[in-house]
């Protein structure tokens, strides 16, 4: 009975003994979320798909961060997968020399994970605002050469084509 007791007393010491130390470690976090926000521009780093041309998007280093069957069902051709949850575990595998990336669904959980990487010192990253559904909606690859093309007109705005932003189409 003695023996028991002074194990589960060791036990509670050391346990004790780690709290100062969980303490330090949840405060330098804060710190480093405090530091970051007063940082971070407005936006948070977001790109937009009609932001990226064409040819530019072999640039970046393309992380999907939604889960596996999500992925299987479709993705941007190109990107790895890796769960929002696991960025940081799986960081070494994530270049910092090039930019990088960032996507889910609609942009809450690859915002969430580009937060995480920014704090672990990426500065690298980019978070794709609206994610894999606007990427598609805007024309995936071809968004860029979309948002910059004239609109073409119906036929009720041919005539007045000179007077509007429209081309004609024949």
């Amino acid at each position: 009975m003695k023996k028991l007791l002074t194990i589960t007393l060791a036990t509670a010491l050391l346990g004790l003994a780690s709290l100062p130390a969980r303490a330090d470690d949840t405060q330098a976090a804060i710190n480093a979320m405090e530091a970051y926000l007063e940082f971070v521009d407005y936006g948070g780093a977001t790109i937009f798909p009609e932001q990226i041309p064409q040819d530019e998007w072999k640039k970046f280093f393309v992380i999907d961060a939604r889960d596996k069957g999500q992925f299987d069902k479709g993705h941007i051709p190109g990107a790895r997968n890796i769960e929002w949850r696991q960025v940081l575990a799986q960081r070494n595998s994530i270049p910092k020399d090039k930019p990088v990336l960032i996507y889910c669904n609609v942009g809450t959980l690859s915002a969430q994970a580009g937060f995480a990487l920014r704090l672990a010192g990426y500065e690298n990253v980019r978070i794709l605002q609206g994610g894999f559904s606007e990427w598609n909606a805007k024309g995936g690859f071809d968004a860029a050469a979309r948002a910059t093309a004239a609109p073409k007109c119906d036929d009720n705005q041919i005539e007045a084509a000179e007077s509007s932003n429209c081309w004609p189409s024949f």
